[in-house]
Order: C-alpha cells, then structure tokens, then sequence
C-alpha cells in the first residue's frame, strides 16, 4: 500500500468516529497526517506530536477506532454503490484545496455517475425553506431548469421544499448534486428516494458521514458549508427568519462567494430572511436565471452561450494543461498527449473528466472545445 492509499483509507475510518468539522482534528491531519493519527487512535495512544492539551473526544474517538474495520467499511460501501473520495483524488472537488472547509473535511463518500469534482467546476446553490410557498418552488424551479440548461450543475440539499424543487427541474434539462447529512444508503428523507435515486443517475450524492448513518439535527447545520464551498455562489430563493438556509448564506458570506436572495411579497414569512439579507447588504438581488449567471460568470467572459465556462483555478494542474491544448477545430488524443507533455492514459482519463464537466466534447477530429452559440460580450 503506497502512502496515498494508507492515508486515504485513515481518513475513511475517521469519518466513522469523528464528526465533521473539527478544527482540532483538522489541524491534528494537516500538521501529522491522517495515518498518523488514525494509527495513534486504533492504538488508545495519545495524539501524535504530544503538543498542546488532548480534547476529551480523543478518547471517544479511540473507543470508536477500536471497533472500525476500514477494509469492510469501504466493501459495503462499495456494495452499496458508495465511493470515498480523498484530498488529492482526482475526483476531488478542487474548490475544498484552498478553504478552511477543505482542512476540516476528512473526505467525501459519493454515490452516483457523475464526476463530483467536474460537476462543481461549473455549478450554483440553491438553497431555501423546507416548508416552501408554491411562489417559492416556482421560482427555485425556473432558476434550476434555467442554469441546467445552460450547462450549469445545481448543487442543493436534498430536502423537501425549495431543495427538492431545485433537484428535480435540474434533471430535466441538465445535472445537480445533493449534499446530505447522512449516509449515503440512508434515504433521508425517506419521501425524496425516488428523487435521490435519480440525481445518482444524472449526478452526484455526497456525505462526509459513511454508510448507515442517520442524520442528526446538528448535521444539517454542518452539512451546509459543504453545499457554500462547492460553489462559487449561492441562491437563497426563500427562507423564514430562522431558516436553515440563512446558515448556509453565512458559510457562502465566510468563504468570500457569491451570495444571492430572491425577493418575495413583504406579507411572506417565508421571504423574511431574504429580506433581511439584501437590507444587510450580505446578498445580491436575483430575480431570474440571467441575473444569476451575470453574478458568478466572471466580468468579460460571455453570460449568453451553451457550451462551459472555462474554470482553469479549479482544475488539476495536469488537467489544465491538457485543457490548454485542446482547440476548436479538433486534436487527437496522441496529439494532446505529446501537446501537454502527459501519458496517454493519463490523458484519456483526465479527456473523459472534462467531457463529463461539459469543457471538452468529441468530435470527428477527437477533441474540441464546445461550440458556443450566441456569444456576446459582458
């Protein structure tokens, strides 16, 4: 087993006892590694380094070690159609690398077709309230049908209201990805399996919890700087005053992205918290598909078009370069290979992620960029 390997399957294990999200932990793995402190953990020693005071959870976390098989963990996972994804994976989501978020997400497990990492290049948040008004739905479905088809992936939470309203106009017409609070063979809530069995189809499921678990009330909260960080903005289409997804627009605010609300009648409960953050200055007014994309596509970059925007920040280094090789008219694998200067198999790999992003697409020639019809300049 190769280090990578040992350290992926430590941070496995550790999203089986420790709950997402903890700065000490995170700073435990980014100063000593994963394997380190899985190792220290399964054996009740105290933290790796010996600095600073150990957390009474250590040893909770050490009780849980002790009784995790990682091999069976990730078999039944497997089984289940549930992957782990680690830092440094390709399918990665390259947006978590550079944030606090990333340093306190042990890893991912993902369930479904699509390439998580690709799906966020080019994506938006949706989020709102559970107990939505059909204004609110009607509004979270026009937005979602509108950036799908525009190639965008919607990212929300997967719960009843504005979530489920997002996801499924998103499959209609394009891709979205559910972030949820619970394992992933855990359908929660139990009304949305149907839906969650078809974002996995035409999308991503993602959890930092492993397979079996329930959600608790607290995971939601944790969940939902997952869906701001994923992101490079989010849309609050409805949300009481003390909604949910007033915490997810916090995160968004944290992580310096984009933050956007919908306005709603003045009589709406529902519409209080978007309100009050477009009276704080927090968010940015939205009131259609074509408001959104002007926000997060970047100023001189085409807003009118079918084909991707490139995101060339959020990408590998390798990937990027292979990116930068591919032309309009065409090249051929071995031609981008010898271009960028990496293996073929490589190549072809990192070929099929940008197509599943909508960066590259086949053609008689091989590889191009996408066509982009409508072009007009911001």
């Amino acid at each position: 087993m190769n280090g990578d390997e040992e350290e992926a399957r430590a941070r496995a294990g550790l999203t089986a006892v420790a709950r997402p999200g903890d700065l000490w932990l995170a700073e435990a793995l980014s100063e000593h590694g994963a394997a380190q402190v899985w190792s220290a953990l399964v054996r009740g020693e105290p933290p790796p380094g010996g600095k600073g005071q150990t957390p009474p959870r250590w040893m909770a976390w050490a009780r849980g070690a002790a009784g995790v098989d990682i091999d069976g963990l990730l078999a039944d996972s497997a089984q289940a159609g549930v992957r782990f994804v680690a830092p440094g994976d390709p399918e990665w989501p390259g947006r978590l690398d550079t944030l606090p978020t990333g340093r306190d997400c042990y890893g991912l497990w993902v369930r479904g077709h699509g390439d998580l990492r690709h799906l966020c290049l080019r994506s938006v948040a949706i989020v709102g309230a559970r107990a939505a008004s059909p204004y609110g739905e009607h509004v979270a479905r026009e937005l979602a049908y509108g950036l799908a088809e525009r190639s965008f992936s919607v990212v929300s939470g997967g719960a009843y209201g504005i979530d489920g309203a997002a996801h499924r106009s998103a499959l209609l017409t394009g891709r979205t990805v559910a972030v949820l609070a619970g394992g992933l063979d855990v359908d929660y809530p139990r009304g949305h399996a149907g839906l969650f069995a078809q974002v996995a189809r035409n999308g991503a499921l993602v959890s930092e919890r492993p397979i079996g678990r329930s959600p608790r009330a607290p995971d939601f909260l944790i969940r939902n700087r997952l869906i701001a960080a994923l992101t490079p903005g989010t849309v609050v289409v409805e949300a009481g005053r003390r909604s949910g997804a007033l915490n997810t627009a916090t995160h968004a605010n944290e992580l310096h992205r984009i933050l956007m609300a919908v306005p709603g009648p003045v009589t709406s409960a529902t519409s209080v918290g978007c309100h009050r953050l477009l009276r704080e200055g927090r968010a940015c007014c939205v009131t259609g598909v074509e408001d959104v994309i002007e926000q997060v596509v970047p100023l001189g970059q085409s807003t009118e078009f079918t084909g991707p925007v490139a995101v060339h920040a959020d990408l590998a280094p390798e990937t990027a370069r292979i990116l930068a090789v591919v032309d309009e008219p065409g090249v051929g694998t071995a031609e981008v290979a010898q271009r960028s200067g990496e293996g073929l198999e490589r190549v072809m790999r990192s070929l099929g992620m940008l197509a599943a992003a909508g960066l590259v697409e086949r053609c008689v020639d091989g590889w191009r960029l996408p066509s982009r019809r409508g072009r007009k300049r911001a």
